[in-house]
């Protein structure tokens, strides 16, 4: 069959090179791309929103499968645009509908699915501009630090843990009268903070069945030991070496059932990645955040260790038929680590030569935030590219993909050398 990814980064390099190892996939297309899928598949130069443009090239080129990589075509419809359309219905899209891509697009549709199905989480109260003055008291009956989500879709840096109560409300009154993070923070979502450590859960769901996929944690502030500003992620590790199986059970049991339950009892239509984001305390797992899509740099970590054929998976996800199949993961860690551009994630430069990548033995290079020039790759984002590589243990692979970074260079590259520091022994 003929398989489209939409998006552009990291993540969408990995299921180029994992889709492209299946012999169900005929002729492969990414949209739009980038230098690293541009070796596996061949690139479109289409916006992910632009729906009437990969309508257009999804006909062109008989495209039976579109697997959506980022959250914004998601939250606004395109699963629903291809049901709506008599000429694209036949096509398979691996990624949740408009109701239901929601539990990302809106903070405050997820808690209050979170509430309803009662799947434990964070004490909270969503605010408006007309509701500043309650939302201060609010934030005055919470202990430090506080927690402030936009409400909307912000590229993962529309939240804010502060310390102090005065910036909290400063922060507060600049999120819905300012307009800080433009319409996502038109509404914004308060919540207790939760002290415990992080981690993130993958689920594979055809609407009814699920499948559990190796969990992760990324790393997402710019710098040494999770200081310094949020990024889109860092680098990650999967699998988490304190996920055993009695919280992997509870995790299950309390969270990935009753939502999978949830979607079906509030009706939303659901074939794709379920990405739960989740914090451990006292061995007790509560839901931070729902994505509808995989995660991003956890995908290059989780990919790598699924052995399965994943078209498979997908055809089983579009049949509804997921409980048929069975996913096996490579026992192995895997390790990721991301290389940004100088500056990153305030003001950087890009056009910056990328050289030493066909020095790379030992680890999986995926491009991101880099093109392919006349035969030079450059930069062109913040997160430029990362290195994934395996091992027997953390340590291990992670001292391989430090290893294989001293071969790759670009000016002022920038990239943590600290990646799963909290979890060595």
């Amino acid at each position: 069959m003929n398989i489209l990814i939409l998006g552009a980064g990291g993540r969408e390099h990995a299921f180029a090179w994992k889709i492209s190892q299946s012999p169900l996939c005929k002729e492969l297309f990414v949209a739009p791309g980038n230098s690293g899928t541009s070796t596996l598949a061949t690139n479109l130069n289409i916006s992910v929103t632009d729906f009437e443009g990969i309508k257009k090239h999804v006909l062109v080129y008989k495209i039976n499968m579109v697997v959506v990589g980022p959250e914004d075509p998601l939250v606004e419809g395109i699963h629903d645009f291809f049901l709506n359309d008599i000429e694209l219905n036949h096509v398979a899209v691996i990624g949740p509908q408009k109701a239901a891509a929601q539990l990302e697009g809106s903070k405050e549709f997820a808690k209050e699915f979170l509430l309803r199905h009662e799947i434990p989480t964070a004490a909270y109260k969503s605010f408006t501009k007309k509701s500043l003055e309650q939302g201060y008291l609010f934030l005055e009956s919470l202990k430090a630090p506080y927690v402030l989500k936009a409400d909307g879709l912000a590229a993962g840096k529309g939240v804010l843990i502060l310390s102090d109560i005065n910036e909290a409300k400063e922060e507060l009154k600049s999120m819905l009268v300012d307009s800080k993070f433009g319409e996502a923070s038109t509404k914004v979502v308060v919540e207790e903070f939760l002290d415990g450590i992080e981690l993130s859960c993958f689920v594979l769901t055809d609407g009814k069945n699920y499948k559990i996929l190796p969990t992760a944690k990324d790393y997402k502030r710019i710098g040494e030991g999770d200081k310094g500003l949020n990024t889109g992620g860092m680098g990650a590790i999967s699998p988490v070496p304190f996920a055993g199986p009695v919280l992997l059970s509870k995790i299950e049991n309390r969270i990935i059932k009753p939502t999978i339950d949830g979607l079906v009892k509030d009706n939303l239509p659901y074939k794709g990645f379920i990405f739960i984001g989740l914090i451990v305390v006292d061995n007790e797992p509560l839901v931070i955040e729902y994505n509808v899509r995989m995660g991003d740099p956890e995908t290059e970590a989780v990919l790598p260790r699924i052995k399965t054929d994943l078209v498979e998976v997908f055809q089983a996800i579009d049949n509804e038929s997921l409980d048929e199949i069975q996913i096996e993961i490579d026992p192995q860690t895997a390790v990721t680590v991301m290389l940004v551009s100088g500056g990153y994630p305030e003001a950087y430069e890009k056009g910056k030569q990328i050289t030493g990548l066909e020095d790379i033995k030992e680890s999986m290079v995926f491009h991101a935030g880099a093109k392919n020039v006349a035969g030079t790759i450059l930069t062109s984002g913040g997160r430029v590219m990362t290195v994934t590589s395996y091992g027997d243990d953390l340590r291990s692979a992670l001292k391989t993909s430090y290893k294989s970074i001293e071969s790759i260079r670009f000016e002022a590259m920038n990239y943590r050398t600290d990646i799963g520091f909290d979890l060595q022994e």
